[in-house]
């Protein structure tokens, strides 16, 4: 344990915290009797999976829960001598953002995309500190400076939109700096970013919390990220803590199951053993410059080269990671193939050069060409019935008459580990790994040659993440499917490919056969990325 931290120095004590929410005449008990302290100085952990409350305790420290609908059977929060969820409204807004702040999940979502850096992390100024003008444009400066934005008088005047995932991440925690917290919740503060963005993200977490003297409480589902930065983890399952216990105890002898069973949640195994076959897709010096406009005439002056010069091939029933941080082409490269956007240079499938059609001789290829997108839920039509979701391909494509396009929606849906009988349902009435499954049901109904997945797991839970894996690797087996799978998260990568492809900036810095690169990395970026991915707890921290 640090030695900042002292045994009985608690900031939060948190007793018997349950949660309520009510629809109609339905209760959920989200939370039910938690306990637990937050000690001046040190970090707290709060992991478990998705709908396990969370999150919901996290936000009942400052009443951020939507009340009336939520309501706090019993329980207490002392802070000091108050309890917050007694306090009245006026002296909470005192604390929150001031001597509580919070980081939350993802960035672009909680920035205002109509305001620049400067006026958001100045309203935090202006109104716990009533910094105007000059002083607040300083003290801006200053934080922007502290949490590693470079150059930060050129960020003023930028917008979210403007800026990457990491540097959007590091602008929120500026903003809950601001005025010095003594506690700062991080609720997932890296779940949507790369890994080496996520290493420099804790890094920066732990130097600043070193550094001001304050508290943090983590919610994640990352027990990797866990590791490295909390001092002491509490494991909650279905509204319960299951467990509380150093993080050096929890790790080498967990008590709960539950506990024991997320440990060992991370992805096993290697790819599929299909053995190859014929080349299936081959891309040769493949390019997609993004024009820079500027001047009344909007004349060309440069080109951002999200995809410069790749080139590469896949054999049928193999995988191909494809693998860099955000901004390094993955996503860009894997639109191009798919020609869903412009490019230059050779794309052949199945001996057809994609790159010399137009869209409508591309159109009947679609149907070999499927592709799962890294969020479920804002990918699959909140209008449309997961039979309407699975079945629409079969449609478009003018595939079979309407009763055997059932039947193919239910052998789909049974193919992916779900009830058929569910299928009039809609997407908001599943859970996140539900509905990636049905999104790869979508994809799988139509019986393609190639699956492009991009960043299929990362919203996931680890738990979720190794299920649907296996999923990936049974249909791989069982159908000889080719897969390009896209991410950042490499446990995943390395549990289902066979090749690997390292980009940075557009260009591939390394690729071959994955287990060679996993084992012996030759390039000092991949190595970067190998290290962050796996990383180990850090040594600044002393249990």
């Amino acid at each position: 344990m640090s030695a900042s931290v002292q045994p009985n120095d608690n900031l939060i004590e948190i007793r018997d915290l349950s949660v309520d929410f009510s629809s109609g005449n339905e209760i959920v008990h989200a939370v039910d009797k938690v306990s637990f302290d937050i000690r001046r100085g040190e970090t707290l952990a709060l992991v478990g999976e998705s709908g396990s409350g969370k999150s919901v305790t996290a936000n009942s420290i400052l009443r951020l829960l939507p009340y009336p609908t939520a309501r706090h059977p019993c329980g207490s929060v002392r802070y000091g001598e108050l309890d917050l969820l007694q306090a009245p409204e006026r002296k909470l807004r005192g604390i929150r953002g001031n001597r509580i702040a919070m980081v939350f999940q993802e960035p672009m979502t909680s920035l205002n995309p109509l305001h620049t850096i400067e006026k958001q992390i100045g309203e935090v100024l202006a109104l716990h500190k009533g910094l105007q003008g000059k002083a607040a444009r300083k003290r801006t400066l200053e934080l922007l400076d502290l949490v590693g934005i470079p150059d930060p008088a050129t960020r003023l005047k930028s917008y979210p939109h403007e800026l990457s995932g990491g540097q959007r991440q590091r602008v929120m925690i500026a903003m809950a700096l601001a005025c010095e917290p003594e506690l700062l919740i991080a609720d997932e503060p890296t779940t949507a970013l790369d890994v080496t963005v996520q290493l420099k993200i804790l890094d920066l977490l732990r130097e600043l919390q070193a550094r001001l003297g304050m508290a943090m409480l983590l919610i994640t589902h990352d027990l990797n990220l866990v590791r490295r930065i909390a001092h002491r983890v509490c494991v909650m399952q279905r509204g319960c803590i299951v467990e509380q216990a150093s993080c050096e105890n929890l790790f080498q002898s967990p008590q709960h199951p539950y506990t024991r069973e997320l440990l060992g949640a991370e992805p096993r195994g290697g790819p599929v053993e299909n053995p190859p076959g014929p080349t299936l897709l081959e891309v040769d010096d493949l390019r997609v410059w993004f024009p820079i406009k500027k001047g009344v005439f909007r004349r060309t002056v440069d080109h951002v080269k999200a995809v410069d010069g790749i080139a590469f091939s896949l054999r049928q029933g193999q995988t191909l990671g494809i693998v860099g941080e955000s901004g390094s082409g993955k996503s860009t490269l894997g639109m191009a193939i798919l020609r869903l956007i412009d490019s230059r240079g050779g794309i052949r499938f199945e001996g057809n050069a994609l790159d010399a059609m137009n869209q409508a001789q591309v159109r009947p290829l679609r149907r070999e060409m499927q592709v799962v997108f890294q969020d479920p839920f804002g990918s699959l039509s909140p209008r449309l019935s997961v039979g309407q979701i699975v079945g629409e391909g079969l449609e478009i494509h003018g595939i079979c008459d309407e009763k055997e396009q059932q039947q193919r929606i239910i052998e789909a849906l049974v193919e992916v580990g779900l009830d058929p009988e569910t299928r009039n349902r809609y997407p908001h009435e599943f859970s996140g790994g539900q509905r990636q499954r049905i999104a790869i049901a979508r994809a799988l109904v139509l019986k393609p040659a190639l699956i492009l997945l991009d960043e299929p797991t990362s919203a996931l839970d680890r738990s979720v993440q190794r299920q649907v894996v296996e999923l990936l690797r049974h249909l791989q087996a069982k159908y000889n499917l080719t897969y390009l799978f896209i991410s950042h998260d490499l446990a995943v990568v390395k549990a289902l490919s066979h090749q690997l492809l390292v980009i940075r900036q557009g260009k591939v810095v390394e690729s071959g056969p994955a287990q060679d690169i996993f084992t012996a990395p030759s390039h000092r970026y991949t190595q970067q990325l190998l290290e962050a991915a796996f990383m180990a707890p850090a040594e600044a921290i002393d249990e």
